[in-house]
């Protein structure tokens, strides 16, 4: 017998990332819940998944589709300027608020975006490559280490902590596609067994919460609207999952990979039909949900194309995407940069 739809037992808190304030709020630095910087969220290491991203993105065109070289070396560095920024960012925050720092880790759901920071050390770990292998290496190993124990730590209160259905969301994978990204880098200094460790986890996990997940969506409440972003977040354990294969595999397209990228296009396509629900969503630090996995799906048709022999309509597609990549990705940036000068972006919730 199908079961009904039913209210929550806890009702699912709606501060994924940290939103805009209403027009006339009293400046975050000047609040009395406490100055600006007690409010940098965590979330907002998402700006450099993101970024970074687009970065490999436009790299892996440059290889495949003759696309211009430095638009992907220009993007990474951008990214590595914004790593560096948000991370004395949220350093100073933790040395000047740390109970600020404690209660979001505690957060049934910001907590899940604290693997976000060494997802974006994995991320220009392949941006390094190239340019300075030894670092490259160095902030894998540290990125990884740092990215197993997170998921650990988070699994772990999963298991042994009382979590309610309404608190599930996409953001969950976080902490799991970070282990699907680590044999992109591993894979390459020869780290084979690790790299088959990390994905292991990544997909077998990815399998489970995304069951689960589905689940929450169809038979509980609706998501929060400020959330509605992290739905894109479905798109990225297939496509990072599917070049993390191939990178393990030598570059073999066999069925498993074209399951993991049809899989991605398929969510992609699925999102698409529900554009006019994103954007209803107002502005906030949750909109780069959008952001990272619309450019690893790019990312994988990309290198996907390349290896079946480019055919017309892949080249297309991976065009299509990697464009409406771009668009989007520059648009959060531009509304993040106007919330911020604004004085919006950094507001208590």
């Amino acid at each position: 017998m199908p079961e009904a739809k039913r209210p929550d037992s806890v009702s699912a808190p709606a501060d994924a990332g940290a939103g805009t304030a209403p027009a006339g709020a009293i400046p975050a630095a000047t609040s009395a819940a406490g100055p600006w910087l007690m409010h940098v969220p965590v979330p907002l290491f998402a700006v450099v998944m993101g970024v970074t991203g687009l970065g490999i993105a436009w790299r892996k065109a440059s290889h495949t589709v003759a696309a211009p070289a430095m638009v992907g070396e220009a993007i990474m560095a951008l990214a590595a300027v914004l790593f560096v920024a948000i991370t004395v960012l949220y350093g100073a925050k933790a040395l000047r608020f740390p109970q600020a720092v404690k209660k979001e880790f505690a957060h049934p759901i910001r907590a899940n975006f604290f693997p976000a920071f060494s997802i974006a050390i994995l991320l220009l770990s392949i941006g390094a490559i190239p340019h300075a292998p030894t670092l490259a290496l160095w902030m894998w190993a540290a990125g990884a280490v740092l990215h197993v124990t997170l998921t650990v730590t988070l699994l772990k209160r999963w298991i042994l902590h009382d979590v309610h259905i309404a608190h599930s969301n996409p953001a969950w994978f976080i902490p799991i596609v970070g282990n699907i990204i680590v044999p992109l880098t591993g894979s390459h200094f020869g780290f084979t067994e690790v790299a088959w460790f990390f994905f292991s986890i990544g997909v077998v996990f990815w399998l489970v919460l995304m069951t689960l997940l589905i689940y929450r969506i169809i038979f509980h409440d609706p998501m929060p609207t400020k959330i509605l972003p992290t739905l894109f977040i479905f798109m990225a354990p297939p496509a990072v999952g599917y070049l993390s294969y191939v990178a393990l595999t030598g570059g073999v397209v066999d069925g498993f990979a074209r399951v993991l990228l049809y899989t991605g296009l398929f969510i992609a396509l699925l999102l698409l039909s529900m554009t006019r629900t994103f954007l209803k969503v107002p502005f906030a630090v949750s909109w780069w949900a959008f952001t990272f996995p619309s450019a690893a799906l790019a990312c994988a048709v990309l290198d996907y194309g390349a290896r079946v022999g480019a055919p017309a309509g892949l080249t297309v597609l991976g065009w299509s995407l990697l464009g409406l990549a771009t668009v989007i990705i520059a648009t959060v940036f531009i509304r993040t940069t106007a919330a911020l000068i604004g004085g919006n972006l950094f507001v208590p919730e």
